[in-house]
């Protein structure tokens, strides 16, 4: 049974929002209907626990009323009545939350750190709404402290019966702050943690941070100079790493807050990092074991060169531009900009002739380093020349012998290629096969070196411009034409990467991609999206040598000494000359067995690891390894692996096939690669740009203006400083407003579709801050409810009694269904569909319908009908709180604290609550089916009075079509009436047997069912007709245009997933208002008939 009491319901107003979580766009009819509901609601910051009378309700009401009056009143005169009258609210709204921010005082947290959280009433002014920053306030310290986020073992130190579940964190660079990339990862990471705690099993999220080598030198170096205008030459090593180390210790305590304040439950008990002393210690291991094994060599290759750096790169440090053609970009350490996209055609003089042979090259400087010219050996254009030499120009006595080669595209220019084997991949093979001369010509610091004739010591760009000139002089220059192509810049410093031979250590790829490669064919490693996995294996299967050695400071130097023989000449290249050790003593020990009888002395290489190498580690060797520990031995392997697709062929591929080669198991045995997130224009987040969000501005608010001072704080030039802080006025006008951590989470989850990047919209997470609001207010009701009752006290375990309505046995089978879903999603990874089930499950069904039909149960029913509904609002909004608390871990806690206990149930924290589980006895299609025609009616009523009658009493009937729809709409016809709103002053059920009541308007909720509200005195047919057609001719625009857009090749191409899934559901949407649109066209020809 119920009443018409739906006004004073907090928590049932109809946001904005879509089931799916996702904002959505409304009708002019569904606006009114929206609207037309709320104007019923009060603020809901009444006392909790006291039921206000009919009176005191109609008093606030009329108050009310007479407020809006006032207001409407000091309006606009030009406007329309119902214009004035909303945007009167709407300024209200906006000045009610202007001066509550103003008066309320700033939050303080009375907690003891580490003590549990003091709770406060719902009357405290942080309280009565909802506000992150009290909210969130305290919990995490006590859940620390208690323990909480330590793996729990059985008595016997053994895992628990029900598994385990480990992750370790992704090591952030100790470079900066986190940036939402971070968040996201942290979210997910976060959500099956608790997830999997929640199921009892041992858990374990292992943090920790990675030195990050080059990154780290970078910004480092930048500091120094920017500081003090010096480079780390003049510091010296010992203390540049002194300032490294500095420079990580005030990040590391910025990282460590953030994921804190973001409520991750990392084990800090376990804390790693990369360069800590056990950590260091397997990773000398390693080297020494792999270079006793052969699997690391030495040799003299082509490495990526950073020229700023001065050190060798991956090719993951390596940016790729691609240029259309002549392109002028600006340089490190050049004034004026430098040309690319080009290629310069000039001759070579052929020895003892007047002939010459024409090629070209993108890169005129790198001629100085020219030993040879290819031709293909059927060309006979050069057939005369192959075996013959040109002569350099400007080197003097540099014979460049012409080879014939197949590798030659005859068709491709002049068919001629000239050779620079020491400074270009493809050049360096066919050096090779004809045994070439490999001449260096680049300092480490990119000038021109002794082996570049009259342009030593001069810039390799200037050089590009002069050696120009020079060939013109000589009568040897042709000409210079456009030429697409791509320019490689290293990511840290912008430079353009230079290949270069240098003595390296290398890894030999040969006797580890095997089996790494067979992991994942055979499962035991599943890789999720299937596109990650595509890439996995078609890099592992075409992997080359790995280059570990980095000419830095700052990271794990190499391990390994050289032998340096009294009274000879230093040897760098020699293999036999390098003995790897542990300690220094190890690799004395070594080479006196290998050189017995020479007297020298033994000099450790300079150069450091490259980070990867160190990073490949982390899942074991922050378990112990190389010792057998406890933990390597109860928690190795680890679960999943939950990072960005991007690092897949530099990270988690050399995880893999190092654990395999180390430990003999498999370092996981999921990968799960979430997308990458950018900014709302789709554009790759980068602090040049200015679009990079830092998590904790998200949860905390920051102002446009603070925005704009923490640019200065970094090492941006004036020029990205100025093109960030525009950026900044246009995508945060008003700054970022306080959303608040769990918005945060639920947000970056919900985003998570497994599939195309993200673009990242603040706006977005602060809707989710509604929903938590929404959340809020849900409980606060809830509560107050329960507290009106005398000794209330929860059912000892969640069961059937037999009393419960029909919105109850509705409401519990939307929730065990929920918990199925949820559970579903989660295992399946299909956060995206979990964070959605989550939000309609508290949005569409507790809180918009359950709770609201409540109210009528609790007023007017029976002594156990009352203690049923009670005892049902209680199970669903524990249920929802468990249920939720993985993705909200804040709220949830803060809310589930204020709940009564159940008889028996000493559970100290939500975090520790068994997740729900689905349960047969809850299961009730019967009841689904019967309460979705009460919710059909109760729609299609406020619908009919939002079109026809708004904030006016009308006559509403309700005509079933058989006799099942008849006996529910019946027996729910109090429920109905509390869900329509308060202006469905009359509703008259009408069995089968009825004829339709003439001078009526239909809205068909089902073929079992109709609602109709009678017009015929109220409305001009003819006037409702022309108003409709002009409606529909608007809605068919719409869709037409809609269904164009959804169908575009290159909207199909470049939308990702999100955005195509909204568009078409824009589309559904549409095409059902045109055809309601028609349908009341039909209705009221009709009408004008009878």
């Amino acid at each position: 049974m119920a009443t018409k009491s739906a006004e004073g319901n907090t928590i049932a107003a109809a946001d904005d929002m879509r089931q799916d979580g996702a904002p959505a766009a409304q009708s002019s009819s569904t606006s009114e209907a929206v609207s037309t509901r709320v104007s019923g609601q009060d603020s809901g910051t009444s006392t909790p626990g006291k039921v206000k009378t009919e009176k005191e309700l109609e008093r606030e009401r009329k108050k009310a009323e007479k407020l809006a009056k006032l207001e409407k009143k000091n309006a606009a005169r030009a406007e329309a009545a119902a214009t004035s009258a909303n945007k009167t609210k709407a300024e209200k709204k906006v000045k009610e939350k202007k001066a509550e921010a103003e008066v309320l005082p700033p939050f303080v947290e009375e907690t003891p750190p580490g003590e549990k959280k003091r709770i406060k009433p719902f009357d405290d002014p942080h309280y009565s709404s909802y506000h992150p920053v009290a909210v969130e306030s305290a919990w995490y310290a006590w859940w620390e402290k208690e323990g909480f986020f330590q793996p729990q073992f059985t008595p016997e130190g053994q895992v628990k019966p029900e598994g385990k579940f480990v992750i370790v964190l992704p090591p952030p660079n100790v470079t900066g702050v986190l940036h939402m990339g971070h968040a996201l990862g942290n979210s997910l990471q976060d959500m099956m943690i608790r997830y999997n705690r929640q199921k009892g099993k041992t858990t374990l999220w292992l943090p920790g941070c990675d030195h990050a080598g080059i990154a780290t030198q970078n910004v480092v170096e930048k500091m120094l100079w920017k500081k003090k205008q010096q480079t780390r030459y003049d510091v010296g090593r010992t203390k540049f790493v002194e300032l490294a180390q500095d420079w990580k210790e005030e990040y590391h305590k910025k990282i460590t807050n953030a994921f804190r304040k973001m409520g991750s439950s990392l084990d800090w008990t376990r804390e790693a990092f990369t360069m800590d002393e056990n950590f260091s210690a397997a990773v000398t291991d390693v080297f020494v074991r792999f270079h006793e094994e052969g699997i690391i060599y030495r040799a003299n290759r082509l490495v990526n060169w950073d020229s700023t750096l001065m050190t060798a790169l991956s090719n993951v440090e390596v940016d790729n531009k691609e240029l259309p053609g002549r392109t002028l970009l600006d340089v490190p350490g050049y004034e004026r900009k430098v040309e690319f996209g080009i290629i310069v055609h000039f001759k070579y003089p052929i020895e003892n002739s007047d002939e010459t042979i024409e090629v070209a090259t993108t890169r005129p400087e790198t001629m100085l380093g020219d030993t040879g010219i290819a031709v293909h050996p059927e060309d006979p254009r050069y057939a005369h020349l192959v075996g013959k030499f040109a002569v350099h120009p400007f080197i003097k006595g540099r014979r460049l012998p012409i080879v014939a080669d197949t590798y030659v595209d005859r068709e491709f220019g002049t068919g001629a290629v000239k050779l620079t084997p020491a400074h270009d991949p493809n050049d360096f093979n066919l050096g090779t096969t004809h045994k070439l001369e490999f001449i260096n010509i680049l300092t480490d610091d990119g000038r021109i070196n002794e082996n570049g004739g009259p342009y030593q010591g001069q810039k390799r760009f200037d050089v590009r411009y002069s050696i120009q000139e020079d060939l013109k002089k000589l009568g040897l220059y042709v000409d210079k034409k456009d030429n697409p192509m791509s320019v490689p810049l290293s990511e840290r410093t912008r430079d353009v990467v230079e290949p270069i031979m240098r003595p390296q250590w290398w890894v030999k790829m040969s006797a580890l991609a095997g089996d790494a490669i067979k992991a994942v064919e055979t499962g035991e490693i599943k890789i999720r999206p299937e596109s990650a996995e595509k890439t996995y294996l078609h890099w592992m299967s075409n992997i080359n040598d790995w280059c570990i050695s980095r000419q830095l400071w700052w990271g794990h130097q190499c391990p390994v000494y050289r032998v340096r023989l009294e009274g000879e000449v230093d040897v760098h290249d020699s293999e036999d000359r390098w003995f790897a050790g542990r300690t220094e003593e190890e690799a004395l020990a070594k080479a006196k067995k290998a050189w017995p009888d020479k007297k020298f002395e033994l000099v450790r290489d300079e150069d450091v690891l490259d980070t990867w190498f160190s990073s490949g580690l982390w899942p074991f060797a922050t378990l112990g390894w190389p010792n057998e520990t406890p933990d390597l031995a109860r928690l190795f392997p680890t679960s999943v692996l939950e990072t960005g697709w991007d690092i897949i062929p530099f990270w988690v591929a050399r995880m893999i096939f190092l654990s395999i080669k180390l430990t003999g198991k498999v370092p996981f045995s999921e990968v799960f690669c979430h997308s990458l997130i950018r900014d709302s224009d789709g554009r790759k987040m980068s602090k040049s740009l200015g679009n990079v969000v830092d998590p904790l501005d998200v949860i905390s608010g920051i102002e446009l203006q603070t925005l704009h001072d923490k640019l200065l704080t970094g090492n941006l030039a004036a020029s990205e400083v100025k093109k960030a802080t525009a950026y900044q006025k246009t995508a945060f006008p008003q700054g970022i407003p306080e959303c608040g951590a769990d918005a945060l989470r639920f947000a970056l989850i919900a985003y998570t579709t497994g599939g195309g990047d993200i673009n990242f919209d603040v706006k977005v997470i602060h809707l989710y801050r509604r929903f938590c609001n929404k959340i809020w207010n849900a409980c606060k009701y809830v509560l107050g409810k329960l507290e009106t009752v005398d000794d209330f006290v929860p059912a000892e375990r969640r069961a059937l009694t037999g009393h419960e309505s029909l919105s109850e046995l509705w409401i519990l089978h939307k929730m065990n269904y929920a918990v199925k879903a949820v559970t579903e999603a989660i295992e399946q990874r299909d956060f995206m569909r979990s964070a959605n089930l989550i939000y309609a499950y508290w949005y569409f069904q507790l809180c918009d319908v359950f709770i609201e039909n409540s109210k009528a149960l609790i007023q007017q029913g029976s002594k156990d009908q009352i203690n049923s509904a009670l005892q049902t609002l209680y199970s669903a909004l524990e249920g929802a709180l468990v249920l939720s608390h993985p993705f909200l871990p804040f709220i949830t806690e803060e809310l589930w604290q204020r709940l009564p206990r159940r008889p028996g149930d000493k559970t100290k924290s939500i975090m520790l609550a068994k997740y729900p589980e689905w349960d047969q006895q809850f299961e009730n299609p019967a009841a689904e089916a019967a309460y979705d025609i009460v919710l059909g009616c109760s729609k299609g009523v406020r619908s009919l009075m939002a079109e026809y009658a708004p904030k006016e009493k009308a006559k509403i009937f309700i005509h079933a079509h058989n006799a099942t729809s008849h006996k529910t709409v019946s027996e729910e016809k109090s429920s109905i009436e509390s869900l329509s709103g308060k202006f469905a002053a009359e509703i008259e059920i009408l069995s089968p047997d009825h004829a339709r009541p003439a001078g009526c308007v239909a809205f068909p909720v089902s073929s079992a069912v109709s609602v109709l509200i009678h017009v015929a005195d109220r409305v001009n047919f003819d006037e409702e007709i022309a108003k409709a057609t002009k409606k529909l001719e608007k809605a068919r625009v719409a869709v037409q245009k809609q269904d164009k857009l959804i169908h575009d090749p290159t909207y199909l191409k470049k939308a990702n997933v999100v955005t195509q899934d909204a568009d078409r559901a824009k589309l559904a949407d549409l095409e059902s208002e045109a055809k309601g649109l028609e349908a009341t066209i039909e209705q009221f020809k009709q009408l004008k008939l009878e």
